[in-house]
């Protein structure tokens, strides 16, 4: 198995920023597409335990669109072999001082392409020095 193979990386990376701007822009829609329309599918947010796909849409055409502007650090998007990947992120909102997100998913390729099969999301408080 491949780690990091170059082709493959660049893939899922550019799938994650997709993935982003969605997130940041709120385009539910997109949100939606990149997960995996599957009752497996598991997103454990910082406030919310989703058991499947329905949920995560109920979750995401629920959510305000206010205040979800964030900066992104230390990100790390690792592959395996050419249908597997992991990518971890710390964020970081103006409106959280002292806080600092932590945001983990797993992505597949399936037949539509790349999609996210798990993600978990936590805030916690920022171990950063002020």
């Amino acid at each position: 198995m491949q780690i990091d193979d170059p082709a493959v990386k660049a893939e899922v990376e550019a799938a994650f920023r997709v993935y982003e701007a969605a997130l940041v822009g709120n385009d539910v829609a997109t949100l939606e597409a990149l997960f995996h329309d599957d009752p497996r599918t598991i997103r454990y947010g910082a406030g919310e335990n989703l058991y499947g796909m329905d949920a995560i849409r109920a979750f995401r055409r629920a959510r305000s669109p206010v205040g979800l502007a964030r900066s992104l650090e230390r990100t790390v998007i690792t592959t395996y072999g050419r249908d597997f990947a992991t990518a971890m992120t710390l964020f970081r909102r103006d409106g959280a001082p002292g806080r600092v997100g932590r945001q983990s998913q797993t992505w597949a390729r399936l037949p539509a392409g790349w999609k996210i099969v798990a993600a978990h999301v936590s805030v916690v408080d920022d171990e950063r020095p002020a």
